[in-house]
């Protein structure tokens, strides 16, 4: 089917008090196992690419972008493509010509002037070029080999007043916020705040997203989605369900040297990871 669009998806979604989980992707095998998961559990999804990804592409978008659109298109269900973690105004500039229909810009590594001064002005580009845009305010952390942050530091989370300023002043269509997930955890041990997204969600008009979803627990994410969660976002449960069968498979096939073998067993944990969290999200919200 045609590609959709993820400002429609989260618009819905947020309506219904319901959330969409959007997967980042690394390899053709993770773009395969998100629409093979999302079909099986008969959902809509996003794929998502992120600056980091198309670093490890040498740079380059469009390969990977174009097997995904080629993916989305022969979906059984909607699939829209995001363009996530975007510091580069080059590579922000390549979204449109390369299928996406939306972007989170991430700025939030500036102090917080900066953060709003570089994000109104992606926003009014993006704006422009029919693009739905995301940015985040707060610190989840965890990104590009940093240290860990600790979620849970004074000053890391969301404020909401400042997130309603941040929203009025740039005029962002949604926005990630800190209440405790951190990138790249491989344990599901994340607290959230959930007070403070009840509060954040009270304060803002905007569907509001969470990031460094691997790293809750499935009560977490279930009330998380119930307190105003629309977006979920999923990297490293994916890269750790591929990583493990791979382990597993060549621990006991030492001799095994043909990539499909192994990497067909990796693309195959990672859907029915994406098929067990979508399911824990429709049981959540609305």
């Amino acid at each position: 089917m045609p590609l959709a669009s993820t400002g429609e998806l989260i618009t819905r979604a947020a309506a219904a008090r319901s959330a969409v989980a959007a997967f980042n992707v690394i390899t053709l095998e993770h773009i395969e196992a998100v629409v093979a998961g999302a079909e099986s559990a008969g959902a809509p999804v996003v794929l998502q690419v992120s600056e980091n990804a198309v670093r490890f592409r040498y740079g380059r978008l469009l390969p990977l972008a174009r097997a995904a659109v080629a993916a989305a298109e022969r979906a059984a269900v909607p699939v829209a493509l995001h363009l996530d973690h975007v510091q580069s105004d080059d590579l922000l500039r390549q979204a449109p010509g390369a299928g996406f229909s939306s972007v989170m810009y991430d700025a939030a590594r500036l102090p917080y002037t900066g953060n709003l001064a570089a994000t109104r002005a992606a926003v009014d580009w993006a704006h422009a070029q029919g693009l739905w845009i995301e940015a985040e305010l707060g610190q989840i952390g965890g990104k590009d080999g940093r240290p860990p942050l600790d979620a849970h530091a004074p000053g890391a989370r969301t404020d909401p007043g400042r997130a309603r300023d941040f929203v009025a002043g740039t005029g962002v269509d949604a926005l990630a916020v800190a209440i405790g997930s951190t990138h790249a955890m491989t344990t599901r041990t994340a607290v959230l705040d959930l007070g403070l997204l009840g509060r954040l969600s009270a304060a803002l008009t905007v569907p509001l997203v969470l990031h460094g979803s691997s790293g809750v627990p499935d009560d977490g994410l279930v009330a998380a989605v119930g307190r105003g969660i629309a977006k979920v976002n999923v990297g490293t449960a994916l890269n750790a369900a591929m990583t493990g069968a791979i382990r597993e498979f060549l621990a006991a096939r030492p001799e095994a040297v043909d990539a499909r073998t192994y990497l067909s067993v990796g693309r195959e944990a990672m859907a029915r990871e994406v098929r067990r969290i979508i399911g824990v999200l429709s049981g959540a919200g609305g």
